[in-house]
């Protein structure tokens, strides 16, 4: 697996493994200053992705934040994501 270039290109990947509930790629792609001790998945069936903005978060940048729309049937998930780097990759920090 790659590593995410930008902070955008994280939020899909990060998305794309809640769709699959794959609690490994979350937890390597979490902040250690933040990551649960484990993660629980609800159920929903998520349905799309839609980014509605970024700052910073591109590979000139240390901290980066994703708006952004996660639908799923009965909903829409709104978060404001932010974004740093540890040890030059970018890792999820928490939602705003």
């Amino acid at each position: 697996m790659t590593t995410a270039s930008t902070a955008e290109e994280l939020m899909r990947s990060r998305y794309s493994a809640f769709v699959r509930h794959d609690a490994a790629y979350l937890q390597k792609t979490w902040s250690r200053t933040t990551r649960p001790a484990r993660i629980d998945f609800p159920s929903r069936i998520w349905t799309g992705l839609e980014i509605l903005g970024t700052t910073g978060g591109t590979a000139f940048h240390t901290e980066g934040t994703v708006e952004f729309n996660a639908h799923y049937t009965t909903g829409i998930q709104h978060e404001n994501s932010t974004f740093t780097r540890e040890s030059g990759e970018w890792v999820y920090v928490a939602a705003l």
